[in-house]
């Protein structure tokens, strides 16, 4: 248990022989719950799943403060149902026992347990629904991560912020995540796709239900595990994934329950791109037989820019509109006093700051537009225990109350 919430670890385990004991062996003692879902593996990852998992809970069995009777629940997969597959199968289970934080950590020995906290943080404190390790904050350079790994992740990454609406959010690869309770409840993750690609899919749903997601930093950590991603067959089939999916946001968000003008812009775009494209052929000598190539060349020109000046204004409104859903924080900086601490990304930084002076006492806060749906639509209980929604709200007015209260401080 984590500051008053249980915890739940999902292990997706395929083929993970020799790593997945060590995984299990890895997790913290905070941990209440760990659904090892053993995904169709050749191997002996089961065998080696049961072992552990039968050590662990022999360990544990006398401990009269956990929450469940066991502390890692082994699940098996007859086929293999893909990465994607194994996670749900572990969020459905942690869903249906109301486990309160439910983080996913690889097999593979990837994922340092050591950051779990940092990841739950952001969610038991009221300021995410989702957060996820990003790789890549505060770094300039790809570190261990081999070359085409990088080149995928930064692909992928650039069309995930366009098809999810988190565009403060990147690393979309990263596997090591944390989801809330009420995340699991008001997302589709019952539809989520089942393959290496599902946690781009599972950002475009968690926007979809206008859940909050937190990039949280953590390291790049690369052993001698082995990749079963074949990446030239796993950038053009997730790419078209993430197409339907940004089409079902727009179409969600923007269209048929509620409307926006950038539905518009991308559709005006997307039209004026396409007839650019085609232009360009229709240019070529031989071809059209309207004018000169030369003019047909610049007419296919201008369709092809009004056509990207139409996405850029899009994707601007887009930002505007999921603003406040989507945060980062940046790597822990040194205070001066030998102290580390998290920035919050998205928010101001004083100039002093960034001069590298001490910070003056300017405090921001900031609430994206569905925190003060949250609070304008709190519910008041009479007496009893309150809901989860009515704690959430409760948090946002505290943090409200407490940066007022440190500004009319200082004004005095």
């Amino acid at each position: 248990m984590y500051r008053g919430h249980t915890v739940g670890v999902v292990i997706p385990a395929y083929n993970e022989e020799g790593f997945v004991g060590d995984t299990l062996r890895s997790v913290p003692e905070l941990v209440d719950r760990v659904y090892v879902v053993e995904d169709g593996s050749t191997d002996g990852t089961w065998q080696e799943i049961r072992t552990t998992a039968a050590a662990l809970n022999d360990r544990r069995s006398d401990d009269e403060d956990d929450p469940f009777s066991e502390f890692v629940v082994p699940i098996r997969h007859e086929q293999n149902r893909g990465v994607g597959g194994a996670i749900k199968t572990g969020y459905l289970r942690a869903r249906e026992e109301d486990v309160d934080l439910i983080a996913v950590m690889g097999a593979d020995g990837q994922m340092a347990p050591e950051g779990l906290t940092d990841l739950m943080d952001p969610i038991v404190d009221g300021r995410a629904d989702y957060t996820k390790g990003n790789r890549f904050l505060g770094r300039t350079s790809r570190g261990d991560m081999p070359a085409f790994r990088f080149v995928g992740n930064a692909t992928l990454g650039a069309i995930t912020k366009i098809a999810s609406g988190y565009w403060n959010s990147g690393d979309p690869q990263s596997g090591y995540t944390v989801i809330s309770k009420r995340a699991l409840e008001e997302t589709a993750v019952e539809d989520m796709y089942e393959f290496y690609g599902y946690c781009n899919d599972l950002l475009v749903k968690l926007n979809v239900a206008g859940m909050r997601v937190v990039d949280v930093p953590r390291p790049i950590i690369y052993g001698d595990e082995e990749s079963h991603i074949k990446y030239h067959t796993y950038i053009p089939k997730v790419s078209g994934m993430l197409f339907k999916n940004f089409l079902w946001r727009l179409k969600t968000n923007y269209l048929v329950f509620d409307f926006h003008p950038l539905v518009a812009a991308y559709a005006v775009g997307g039209l004026a791109s396409l007839l650019g494209l085609l232009g360009f052929v229709w240019a070529l000598p031989g071809v059209g037989s309207f004018g000169t190539p030369l003019a047909r060349g610049g007419a296919a020109a201008g369709f092809l820019l009004f056509g990207v000046l139409s996405f850029v204004l899009a994707m601007g409104m887009d930002m505007q509109a999921n603003e406040g859903l989507s945060a980062t924080l940046r790597p822990e900086s040194d205070t001066g006093d030998g102290e580390q601490r998290a920035v919050p990304a998205g928010e101001p930084t004083p100039a002093g700051e960034r001069a590298g002076e001490a910070p003056d006492q300017t405090v921001t806060v900031e609430l994206g537009p569905r925190e003060w749906a949250y609070v304008a639509d709190a519910e008041v209980t009479d007496g009893g225990t309150p809901s989860p929604h009515e704690v959430a709200v409760e948090e946002v007015r505290e943090r409200i109350r407490e940066r007022l209260e440190a500004a009319d401080d200082d004004g005095d």
